[in-house]
């Protein structure tokens, strides 16, 4: 009788594209594959931990639902915490998905990536307060605010290993599953080219703020109908992106190249890459789709024969 193979998933970071690690995770249990090792970075550390704690079907359920105004709500914009955004307000609801409990007391080996921000140093979180961790790990650097942990500022562990494949490796599984949320750079023109980003940095919904924005629009219309009259803006010019597309777009495009660094370095056995790359890192309201990709990607690595090294 053959021993069963000691099965690590590498869960990558990917910040809304992390919704396609749900659907990854679904499909390879349908095929009986079930981890002995969870690690994740960022978005991939959350769904990591639900899955720890038996609460994923619950988060996708959640995730599926969401509309772009309940994700706007969510984002608690600030200039003052370290990020654009707080965080908590987010954090709060996923924290009802992960247990408050210490990840060494979860039923499978589990660990969290985070960067040091002063020393840039690789963290693995494999003890203490799940819910802290995950907070540490998804602190996206200009976005999310960092989370201070043993008198250290975290930040999200994309930063350093996008795909945490040697974690899991040192966490004793045989067999590692790596996913690649950032797989598709060529999608990233197609995302930015004609549209906006849904979400961007919204004025508080107040009545002075709303005022201030009724009393303005005339003189954007003026404005934007001048530009062109005057040959100073080409139809065919491309849109100035706003702070947050640049922020977004910096950290996609670095996290692009450190993952394709990190998996030449360190490859997995099994190596699926949902094709999520038309899909924006803050579009939250995704998540079915996302799923959807994530489920479409194990299919076709099964039909390759990519998954026959994990039989027993």
């Amino acid at each position: 009788m053959r021993k069963e193979k000691r099965i690590g998933l590498a869960l990558g970071s990917g910040a809304a594209r992390g919704w396609g690690h749900i659907g990854v995770i679904r499909a390879l249990e349908r095929r009986g594959i079930r981890p002995h090792v969870v690690c994740g970075s960022s978005m991939g550390a959350m769904i990591g931990a639900a899955l720890a704690c038996g609460h994923l079907d619950g988060l996708a359920e959640w995730a599926a639902k969401l509309t772009n105004r309940q994700v706007l709500r969510l984002m608690d914009f600030s200039l003052t915490s370290g990020g654009l955004i707080q965080g908590s307000r987010l954090m709060q609801e996923l924290d009802s998905f992960v247990s408050d409990v210490p990840i060494e007391s979860l039923p499978m080996a589990y660990a969290a990536v985070a960067a040091d921000l002063d020393s840039g140093q690789e963290l693995c979180l494999r003890n203490g307060s799940l819910p802290l961790a995950v907070r540490a790990s998804m602190a996206l650097p200009g976005l999310f605010a960092p989370v201070c942990r043993d008198h250290r500022w975290l930040v999200d562990g994309g930063l350093v290993n996008p795909v945490p494949v040697s974690i899991c490796r040192e966490l004793g599984a045989e067999v590692v599953i790596g996913i690649n949320l950032n797989g598709e750079p060529a999608g990233r023109k197609a995302r930015f080219a004609g549209r906006e980003t849904r979400l961007s940095l919204n004025l508080p919904e107040s009545e002075f703020f709303q005022r201030i924005t009724q009393e303005l629009a005339p003189l954007k219309e003026r404005v934007q109908a001048w530009l062109p009259e005057n040959g100073l803006l080409s139809d065919n010019a491309p849109r100035r992106p706003n702070l947050f597309e640049v922020v977004v777009g910096s950290i996609d495009i670095m996290q692009d190249i450190l993952t394709r660094n990190r998996l030449s370095r360190n490859p997995p056995d099994v190596l699926i890459e949902p094709h999520l790359g038309h899909m924006g890192l803050m579009e939250f309201d995704r998540a079915t789709e996302a799923m959807e990709e994530g489920e479409s990607a194990v299919e076709a690595a099964d039909k390759a024969g990519a998954l026959r090294i994990l039989e027993g």
